[in-house]
């Protein structure tokens, strides 16, 4: 069973016990467990239900594993013949979740 679920205008793809990372969830502590309701599509085997947008009763159990930061992106501008250079670093912030139940 896996469902699709939207969260911060992006779609993943999860199934039960799986890890995900998502933008980091302000408001969300680790261990803390919550239900996300917007389920896109739910399939079962052959059994499949697409919402509109949304599937309607469903939902999926997650928990907070915990809160990181992704690896340094360096940033390096220049213009040539002219002294001009920049340099500056960036490091995006996420949390890691983890599929308890998928609810129909």
């Amino acid at each position: 069973m896996y469902a699709i679920v939207k969260t911060a205008g992006k779609q993943y793809k999860v199934k039960e016990g799986d890890l995900f990372q998502v933008d980091h969830l302000k408001g969300k502590n680790e261990g803390e467990t919550f239900d996300l309701n917007e389920v896109l599509l739910i399939s079962d085997g052959d059994d499949i239900k697409v919402g509109q947008p949304v599937v309607e009763g469903a939902s999926v159990k997650l928990t907070v594993v915990k809160h990181f930061r992704g690896p340094k992106i360096k940033i390096w501008r220049s213009k040539r013949r002219k002294g001009y250079m920049r340099r500056v670093g960036y490091r995006h912030s996420f949390t890691e979740l983890k599929v308890e139940q998928i609810n129909k």
